[in-house]
């Protein structure tokens, strides 16, 4: 399997450096009984699935990284660090280690909070701010694969990584779809507000073919209109007050019209890995659990570059190796226009 965890490893490297927007997405898988969440990670040229304890923000950084996760501890460690949450009090023992301004591998970190941290049971939120806010530091270091956009839901765990993240049009509006009033007036301003949403994302979907800044502009200023509007719905005043909030994450397509507006590609990858959990419930250890994903990775990029999977494991098994690689193709292919999505 190491041929095949190799070719995994590449297509990652290939695929982070195709586009500058990335999807990213999750769900759930079995190992030896015990929950852990698949992670996605496409865009047009490659889907790349990996399998991890945790769906945290840890757990993303090392996704995007290729399972390279990296720590630094410094100045802008100590200010992220705050804005995570931190106390003064644990601040001040994280700066008293008077560590060096250096990559750090996850065993070293570890030794470092165990110096702060002497009861490892004790303490977690701290700990796990400290780790997150290490590795963001260091992964904005590392420039090779690092990417400035990331396309995804709503969750928590994917912010403050990547310069840019645009959120999902489609995840948005499944929060007012999951509104069920009651009263008929509710549920006819329910309605018309719905029409109202997808009649805006469907001006967006003509920008992406046809920006400007005049249109940009306009855009900007009815997005301001629409989800500033009181309705004689409580709940639904609420929501698009919420939406209202994301307005700088939903509208990123006005600055970059070749980001996606949906997340839809990961979401996909995520039903393969669902319809995989179906059939064969869960893996018993992590060398099968490796397996899976590399195997499923190089399927499902194969579809997307339109190569027979059978016909290219045979290559592969075989040792001809007269099939280019998928991310020789992705490379090549990546040079190439991508039609708007």
């Amino acid at each position: 399997m190491a041929l095949f965890h190799q070719e995994k490893k590449d297509i990652v490297d290939a695929g982070l450096l195709a586009t500058d927007y990335q999807h990213l997405d999750d769900t759930g898988s079995r190992v030896n009984g015990k929950n852990h969440h698949t992670h996605i990670l496409c865009n047009p040229f490659f889907t790349a699935f990996t399998t991890l304890p945790t769906r945290d923000r840890l757990a993303v950084i090392e996704v995007l990284s290729n399972d390279n996760l990296k720590f630094c501890i410094n100045e802008t460690t100590y200010s992220l660090v705050q804005k995570l949450g931190l106390s003064d009090k644990r601040l001040t023992q994280l700066k008293s280690l008077q560590l060096e301004p250096v990559l750090l591998t996850r065993e070293e970190i570890d030794e470092h909070i165990k110096v702060l941290f002497p009861k490892e049971h004790r303490h977690l939120t701290a700990q796990k701010i400290i780790r997150e806010a290490a590795a963001i530091v260091a992964y904005h270091q590392c420039n090779s694969g690092r990417i400035p956009i990331l396309l995804t839901d709503g969750a928590l765990q994917f912010q403050l990584i990547t310069e840019h993240h645009a959120l999902c049009w489609i995840h948005e509006g499944r929060h007012y779809k999951k509104l069920n009033p009651i009263i008929p007036m509710h549920r006819e301003s329910l309605e018309a507000f719905k029409k109202s949403f997808w009649d805006f994302y469907r001006q967006l979907l003509a920008y992406k073919k046809e920006p400007n800044e005049e249109k940009a502009k306009f855009l900007s200023d009815t997005f301001d209109l629409l989800f500033s509007q009181k309705t004689n719905y409580q709940d639904l005043d609420e929501r698009i007050a919420s939406t209202l909030a994301k307005k700088e994450k939903l509208l990123l397509v006005l600055r970059f019209p070749h980001v996606p507006l949906h997340n839809n590609p990961a979401e996909h990858g995520a039903r393969t890995q669902a319809r995989k959990r179906d059939i064969s419930l869960q893996t018993k250890n992590s060398k099968g659990t490796k397996s899976k994903d590399s195997l499923m990775t190089i399927t499902e990029t194969a579809k997307k570059l339109l190569v027979n999977t059978y016909k290219y494991f045979c290559d592969r098994l075989s040792g001809k190796y007269e099939m280019p690689s998928l991310a020789g193709l992705i490379r090549q292919r990546s040079a190439m226009p991508v039609p708007a999505a």
